[in-house]
């Protein structure tokens, strides 16, 4: 008789290059994919809709792929550490295999999860794959984890990067019997995001599954990377990879991401590709790094890293802070880029970028209030990330040149000079000037006739102000 294995899905919803799924099938053909849908996580109050609906499409191809390899997905829907053991027991499955977390809640339930097997006398075993290396792998010559980016970049390229792991022949499903027991432990349908209480009615600006990101991946690699270094800040244009929501959600595995960068290397033209792909390379690093920074630190989903800040003396005020979740602060560039989130559920990172600098540094509202709003409206919403990059903006985070303060004007100019991303989100000032645009000197007739706010605050005087807090906090 074939042993049974169930591969607990999580971050990894894909059939390719998954670790602990391709383990799991070495050992048994009979492996038996299961997701649970954790109602500890579906509970929280910073879960997008989108994020939510981009999930469901991508457990929906999942389920698909197990179907044409002869397999079964199951879905079930409670507490992991409860729901999980219960049904591994009541199919007398050997063992039960998935990949690790980094967030501090999934290693506190992948505990509790492990326990619960041991107590049922099931095997639990457990992979690294959602990175290129585990936290472990990327230390210093002391054994302590890097603080800062560029000395664990330089680390993890020097380290060897895991093989792609073979591709899945053939699956063994469930025999009938075992799917009906499977029902009478709470296995259901798969859901879709409004049964789950999740509205979301616009089109997802990015399609969801393995096959989409793979077909994403093939496109950038073969028509944006080559220019990336030199487009990847212009919002108005189609230079990034959008791939951040599949790596996400693990609807494409890193390594197959990062063989993509080298093979795509090997074979660049020039000097100019080579720099664009290794500039690519930096920013699936900082994805890296953020990762090991929250496994290391899970702190940092609490307060700052830097403990000055523990101090700062916020603002904090709601009708700012509302302004800017409305995208009406006045200023063209910060508001076009919260419509955009607000209407698609993404935002190209330049504007991420601008508007985490305008609301800690001109509103001077807590990066926290930002970093929440963000995960409950992105689509790519990933917590180490978001954390990571919120820090950075706020100069909280782990940063050996920690005070910079982005002008929202000069941003403009620098990378939507023509205006037409602040037009495209904007139609309201679609009429006026590409200058009034750019330096946001709108006059109040032009806003009245339009409908558009006024500045609501001057950023010389709120840069100002932020610099005398910052200095007296400082030395605390």
């Amino acid at each position: 008789m074939t042993n049974l294995i169930i591969f607990w899905h999580r971050k990894d919803l894909r059939i390719n290059d998954n670790i602990g799924l391709s383990k799991a099938c070495q050992q048994s053909h009979k492996v038996v994919g299961l997701f649970c849908f954790d109602t500890n996580i579906l509970e929280l109050d910073y879960i997008a809709s989108v994020r939510i609906t981009y999930m469901i499409g991508c457990l929906k191809e999942l389920q698909q792929n197990y179907r044409k390899l002869g397999g079964d997905l199951l879905f079930i829907q409670g507490t992991p550490s409860q729901a999980i053991p219960n049904l591994a027991e009541s199919l007398q499955a050997k063992s039960v295999f998935w990949n690790w977390d980094v967030e501090p809640y999934g290693r506190k339930r992948d505990k509790q999860v492990i326990e619960a097997l041991k107590e049922k006398g099931i095997k639990s075993q457990i992979y690294w794959d959602q990175l290129l290396h585990s936290p472990e792998e990327i230390t210093n010559n002391s054994g302590y984890p890097y603080k800062v980016y560029t000395p664990f970049f330089k680390k993890l390229l020097q380290q060897k990067k895991s093989s792609i792991p073979n591709s899945l022949n053939k699956l063994e499903g469930l025999t009938e019997i075992e799917l009906e027991q499977a029902k009478k432990m709470g296995t259901i349908e798969l859901p879709s995001a409004i049964e789950l209480g999740f509205y979301w009615t616009n089109r997802l600006v990015i399609s969801p599954g393995e096959i989409a990101a793979k077909e994403r991946l093939e496109y950038f690699c073969d028509s944006l990377i080559d220019s990336y270094q030199e487009v990847r800040n212009f919002p108005a244009i189609e230079g990034t990879s959008q791939l951040s929501a599949a790596l996400k959600f693990g609807a494409i595995g890193i390594r197959t991401v990062w063989q993509a960068t080298v093979s795509v290397y090997e074979n660049s033209r020039s000097d100019e590709m080579r720099k664009s792909i290794e500039t690519w390379q930096k920013e699936l690093a900082w994805r890296e790094f953020y990762q090991h920074c929250l496994y290391f630190f899970p702190e940092l989903t609490e307060r700052p890293y830097r403990k000055k800040f523990n101090v700062f003396p916020w603002d904090n005020n709601e009708d700012d802070f509302q302004s800017w979740c409305e995208g009406k602060t006045g200023y063209p560039i910060v508001d076009a880029a919260m419509r955009q989130l607000n209407e698609t559920g993404w935002m190209h990172n330049r504007c991420r970028m601008i508007v985490a600098s305008f609301l800690t540094k001109d509103l001077i509202i807590n990066w926290q209030w930002g970093e929440k709003y963000f995960m409950q409206k992105l689509i790519d919403g990933d917590l180490a990330s978001n954390n990571g990059g919120w820090q950075w903006s706020a100069s909280s985070g782990m940063d050996p040149r920690p005070l910079r303060i982005f002008n929202p004007a000069s941003q403009a100019q620098k990378y939507d000079p023509d205006g037409e991303y602040i037009r495209q989100w904007l139609p309201e000032l679609s009429f006026l000037d590409t200058e009034c645009l750019i330096t946001g000197k709108i006059s109040p007739l032009d806003c009245y006739s339009s409908g558009y706010p006024q500045p609501i605050k001057n950023h010389e005087e709120r840069q100002r102000e932020f610099k005398r807090r910052y200095n007296n906090i400082k030395d605390l």
